[in-house]
């Protein structure tokens, strides 16, 4: 049996699940890494939380009227739509904003995506937290929805025991969330090579894949 090459470094991919740029660049990351592979090359992922709206209430607000007070009217708001719209569907990606009623509060999704890293399913539940809320409009807000989708996912009983009873790992998701905007971090997504930051935004996968590669000769030079 032909054995897996061992993973060249940690990359660990800082976003938000409201963020649309960090599931088209979560998409881009998927084309990187299969083009990376290729050459045998292969990371461990981890995805570390980011809140752009930490003072949302826990209920979170209705879409329409936040994005008018955000962007100034509800016609700007639409026009950012369309834009994120088509680089989605350069991306392979469907975006459902006629969907989409609120913005939710992300600490809860963080707190899940947090307490699924040990179980090898993380990768899989922020690709599912994406769709369920740019596709299908789901409030990831709300607990019963995230439980939902952690079953869906196949997350272990146990995990979504620790999820439901109390709040579990919530005080570092909002401590981590904070300690990356201090270090500089102020957009997302953000992509980091064991803990060295490489770059930010949501850069087509071939070029991603050129960046990672770079980034993984340069740590081993500094390493000689």
């Amino acid at each position: 049996m032909e054995i897996p090459p061992a993973p060249v470094g940690r990359l660990e991919i800082v976003s938000d699940i409201i963020c649309p740029w960090c599931w088209i660049g979560r998409a881009h990351l998927d084309q990187a890494l299969a083009i990376l592979a290729e050459d045998g090359m292969t990371f461990e992922i981890g995805w570390l939380p980011y809140q752009l709206n930490p003072d949302m209430p826990a209920a979170g607000v209705e879409r329409a009227t936040y994005r008018a007070q955000k962007f100034g009217s509800v016609e700007r708001g639409a026009e950012l739509d369309a834009q994120v719209a088509e680089a989605g569907r350069a991306a392979g990606l469907a975006f459902r904003h006629d969907l989409m009623a609120r913005t939710p509060n992300t600490v809860e999704a963080h707190r899940l995506i947090r307490l699924a890293a040990p179980t090898g399913l993380q990768h899989a539940l922020v690709d599912r937290l994406f769709r369920a809320y740019f596709q299908e409009g789901a409030d990831i807000g709300d607990q019963a929805v995230l439980v939902r989708l952690a079953a869906e996912v196949g997350l272990p009983e146990a995990v979504v025991a620790d999820f439901t009873v109390g709040q579990a790992a919530r005080s570092e998701v909002v401590m981590e969330s904070r300690s990356l905007a201090q270090a500089g971090i102020n957009g997302v997504p953000s992509f980091l090579l064991d803990r060295h930051l490489l770059f930010s935004g949501a850069m087509p996968g071939q070029r991603m894949a050129d960046a990672f590669r770079q980034a993984v000769a340069i740590l081993r030079d500094r390493a000689a």
